[in-house]
C-alpha cells in the first residue's frame, strides 16, 4: 500500500504567506473601522469641560486651578476608558500606545507653556495653547485610528487659533473668553465626539 506523498516544502511556504496576509488585511480593516478611544470616556470628558468652564467663570480669580484639575480629571477619564475598551474589543496593545503616545508632546508642550507663561503672568494665552496644542496630537493620533479624530484635532487647532486671536486684542493678565473656548472645546465638541464613536466605534 502506497502512503499519500507529504506536501512539498514550497508549497506549505505559500499556504503561511497567504495566511500571513489574511491576518494583516483583516488586522487593516479592523483598524480602519474601529478606534479604541471610548465614546463613552469622551462623553464624561465633555461633562468634564463643561463642569470645568462653569466653574472658572463662576470664580474667575481661581480659573487656572479649576482648568487643571478639570485636565487631569479628563487625562484620567480618557485613560481609563480606553484601556477598558480596548481590553474589552481585544485591542492590541501597540496601537493603542502609539495613538497616546502621538499626544505626549503636545502634552508637555502645553505643560511647559503653562509654567513658562504662569510665571510671567500672560496667562490669557493658555486657553488659546492648550486648545492648539490639544488639537495638534488629535490630528496626528487620527493618523492612526477613524478619520473623525483627526478632523476633531483640527476642529481644536481652529479654536486655539480664534482664542489665541481674542486673547490678543485684551489684557494679557486675564482669562478674557478663555474660559468659553476651553468650555466649547473640551466640553461640547468632545461630547460630540463621544456621541459619534459611541454610535459608531463600538461604545
Amino acid at each position: 500500500m502506497l502512503l499519500p506523498e507529504p506536501p512539498s516544502a514550497p508549497h506549505r511556504i505559500e499556504e503561511h504567506a497567504l495566511e500571513n496576509l489574511r491576518q494583516i488585511r483583516q488586522t487593516m480593516q479592523d483598524a480602519a473601522a474601529f478606534t479604541a478611544l471610548s465614546g463613552r470616556g469622551a462623553i464624561w470628558i465633555g461633562l468634564t469641560g463643561l463642569a470645568g468652564a462653569g466653574l472658572a467663570l463662576r470664580w474667575p480669580d481661581h480659573a487656572l486651578l479649576i482648568w487643571l484639575a478639570a485636565a487631569a480629571i479628563g487625562i484620567a477619564i480618557g485613560l481609563g476608558a480606553t484601556f477598558v475598551k480596548a481590553r474589552r474589543a481585544r485591542v492590541l496593545a501597540r496601537p493603542v500606545r502609539k495613538f497616546f503616545l502621538q499626544l505626549a508632546p503636545p502634552w508637555a508642550a502645553a505643560a511647559l507653556l503653562t509654567a513658562v507663561l504662569t510665571g510671567r503672568g500672560e496667562v490669557a494665552l493658555l486657553p488659546g495653547l492648550w486648545l492648539l496644542l490639544y488639537g495638534v496630537g488629535m490630528a496626528a493620533g487620527g493618523a492612526l485610528s477613524v478619520r473623525a479624530i483627526a478632523v476633531t484635532g483640527m476642529i481644536f487647532m481652529l479654536l486655539g487659533g480664534l482664542a489665541l486671536a481674542a486673547a490678543s486684542g485684551g489684557s494679557s493678565t486675564g482669562w478674557e473668553r478663555g474660559d468659553l473656548f476651553l468650555g466649547l472645546g473640551f466640553g461640547g465638541v468632545h461630547l460630540g465626539l463621544g456621541a459619534w464613536i459611541f454610535r459608531r466605534h463600538g461604545g
